[in-house]
């Protein structure tokens, strides 16, 4: 699992599966908790980006191995008030 807290597999998927279920995925996860996602589906890595970006989120790694797109994903942590 990389060392990440959660994994997920979406190889085979297309969009928007993967994104879906990587949203579905964080929502539940606590604060600073990493996610591996494994995915075949190119546009993953524009929508993973954006994802990343629109809502605060770390894309702390991202890679491709053949076909194969490698994610690490860090839930944001909000600023105390």
């Amino acid at each position: 699992m990389d060392g990440t807290d959660h994994a997920i597999n979406a190889v085979g998927l297309e969009c928007p599966e993967p994104l879906m279920i990587l949203r579905n995925k964080v929502r539940g996860m606590a604060e600073g908790e990493t996610v591996s996602v494994v995915a075949t589906d190119p546009s993953t890595v524009r929508d993973f980006t954006n994802f990343c970006r629109f809502m605060g989120h770390e894309l702390a790694e991202s890679s491709k191995d053949g076909d194969r797109y490698r994610f690490i994903i860090r839930k944001r942590v909000k600023p105390a008030r």
